[in-house]
């Protein structure tokens, strides 16, 4: 089996974090990650691409786990509202996304990473939704997102 070297540029479920050196097989790396550009091939001077992305995810992390405890606890007492354009029966036009949840958490003065938010069915109606967070790898927290019409 002839496997791939590739550096992360997202994370990737059970496979790592932006900047991580992972090996795969070939053809989860050529058909899968690479054209998704969640990662690139591995050179002998990726080495400061891989300090450049570990620099970048380590400042948008939250810093130690009492923080991240208390940001969960924050988010999920809170709960946000998003307005979004809909159709009399509920439907909305579109989707809601994950950085228009993110702006929502935004404006009630916390700040979340939108690619830590895990949306597991999109959002295409009226009503309420419950997402999942990973705000540190030990800590995720269930935000309560509430959808109406404009």
């Amino acid at each position: 089996m002839a496997t791939n070297k590739l550096i992360l540029t997202h994370e990737v479920d059970k496979l790592g974090v932006a900047g991580d050196v992972v090996e795969v097989k070939a053809g989860y790396a050529r058909n899968y990650l690479i054209p998704r550009r969640l990662a690139t091939p591995w050179t002998k001077g990726g080495e400061a691409q891989v300090e450049a992305i570990r620099r970048a995810r380590k400042a948008r992390e939250v810093a130690n786990l009492d923080d991240a405890r208390a940001l969960r606890d924050a988010v999920e007492a809170e709960g946000v509202t998003v307005t979004a354009a809909a159709s009399k029966e509920g439907r909305l036009f579109g989707a809601v996304s994950t950085k228009t949840i993110a702006d929502a958490v935004a404006a009630k003065g916390h700040r979340i990473d939108r690619r830590k938010i895990q949306v597991t069915d999109a959002i295409k109606s009226t009503g309420d939704y419950t997402v999942t967070v990973r705000i540190h790898p030990e800590v995720s927290a269930k935000i309560k997102v509430k959808v109406v019409a404009e």
